[in-house]
């Protein structure tokens, strides 16, 4: 369980990043945190791992006070995938770049190579092991600091932005991970701009908008007709699945399958 209370993070002693949101994050949820830049998002999701300490209120992680964790104790609970890829890899090959975390969590020998392997091929990268990471494109460069973080396998795994830079077949890849973590139990944050993947994706989603919180619930209920202004107002759209259903009358239809479904009901 991930219970954020009143939580409020100023920079420079001037800019309200986040301002008093409180939200619950079930164990094992698949949870999107959607907005516009600015809005708050990367901010709040960095209190989860200790990188960010609150200026007032608090972020409970089972219970546990997460500012009275050290980031290496909160690494084993918490792993983070960046927006940029380059501020977080830095080792000389792949396969060095994906052991670092396990290792440090005290994986040895069998496990850590399991680990290392399953996270691999989860993220499209087991043949290139020796490669050098920043000989690899950024849309790899993306997967190989994602497959830094599964190798962790941590119980909570927060994703910023995991489609940016993705072709159609990556996209797919991250969705396929994604489900896989939501299958295993482990609980799944993530930021996105991508409303088709928030929409298949994730079983519910947040809104941000200057740092508050404006919108929560399901992809159905976020993405209604009646919702449309508020995501709006923090330059979003629906997904198209969702302005189709709209537009032909069958309600509430964020993903295609939803759309598909209603139109079928309508024969």
């Amino acid at each position: 369980m991930i219970e954020i209370e009143d939580l409020v993070h100023v920079y420079d002693g001037a800019t309200r990043a986040v301002d008093g949101v409180s939200l619950r994050i079930r164990d094992g949820e698949r949870v999107a945190i959607v907005g516009q830049n600015g809005s708050g998002k990367s901010t709040l999701v960095r209190h989860l791992n200790g990188l960010l300490r609150p200026t007032e209120g608090r972020v409970l992680l089972d219970g546990v006070d997460a500012a009275t964790r050290r980031v290496a104790q909160l690494a084993a609970t918490v792993g983070l995938a960046f927006q940029d890829p380059d501020r977080q890899i830095f080792a000389g090959t792949v396969k060095a770049e994906v052991e670092f975390g396990p290792r440090n969590a005290g994986l040895r020998d069998a496990a850590l190579a399991e680990a290392v392997a399953a996270a691999l091929q989860a993220t499209g990268l087991e043949g290139d092991t020796a490669t050098k990471p920043y000989d690899l494109g950024y849309s790899r460069r993306k997967l190989l600091a994602l497959a830094s973080v599964l190798a962790m396998r941590t119980p909570v795994v927060v994703l910023d932005e995991p489609t940016t830079g993705q072709d159609a077949r990556g996209v797919r890849r991250v969705e396929a991970i994604v489900r896989e973590l939501g299958d295993a139990g482990r609980t799944v944050v993530s930021i996105s701009h991508d409303m088709r993947f928030v929409a298949d994706g994730f079983e519910r989603v947040i809104v941000m908008r200057q740092g508050t919180v404006i919108l929560d619930g399901s992809p159905a209920e976020v993405f209604a007709r009646e919702h449309w202004p508020d995501l709006a107002s923090t330059y979003l759209e629906p997904p198209l699945a969702a302005r189709t259903g709209a537009a032909l009358g069958l309600g509430s239809t964020p993903t295609d399958r939803s759309l598909i479904d209603a139109l079928a009901g309508q024969r």
